[in-house]
């Protein structure tokens, strides 16, 4: 999968022993952060507040993954990471407004990153702009078959 170096989303999954990035914009915001499943047994805590230089989800999760080892569990690399089988056929024609964040961009599958409990892909993707006191989840079930 992806080593400690490897760098993808505009470095969100950057090498953790050097310093981070530039924030694109100068702002300090305080989100509540909270984890499900894998990600709270990774991270130790259900939800905390987290401080971040930044205004947007990437720029927060640039921040997260840089300090907690959560990315790879998190985003996909590939579509192929993104995607699951599905259990019944797609319909031909999909009802409602489908979105997608672009690959690389992408959870992996069963994984979601919500904002104020409303999936990224239906608001800005990694670029939906964060406020003071919104709650961001970080969300990878455990999952078992019989």
């Amino acid at each position: 999968m992806f080593g400690a170096d490897a760098s993808v989303l505009g470095g969100l999954r950057a090498d953790v022993s050097t310093t981070r990035p530039e924030p694109e914009h100068e702002s300090t915001r305080t989100v509540t952060v909270v984890c499900t499943g894998h990600v709270y047994d990774a991270i130790g805590e259900h939800r905390f507040p987290y401080t971040f230089e930044g205004t947007t989800l990437r720029e927060l999760l640039a921040a997260l993954f840089a300090e907690y080892d959560v990315a790879d569990m998190l985003i996909a690399e590939t579509e192929a990471d993104a995607t699951h089988s599905g259990w019944a056929p797609a319909p031909e024609e999909l009802p409602g407004t489908w979105k997608k964040n672009p690959e690389g961009e992408q959870t992996r599958k069963y994984a979601r990153v919500t904002v104020n409990g409303r999936f990224n892909e239906h608001l800005d993707g990694l670029d939906t702009r964060l406020s003071d006191g919104d709650r961001v989840a970080l969300i990878y079930p455990f999952m078992f078959c019989c």
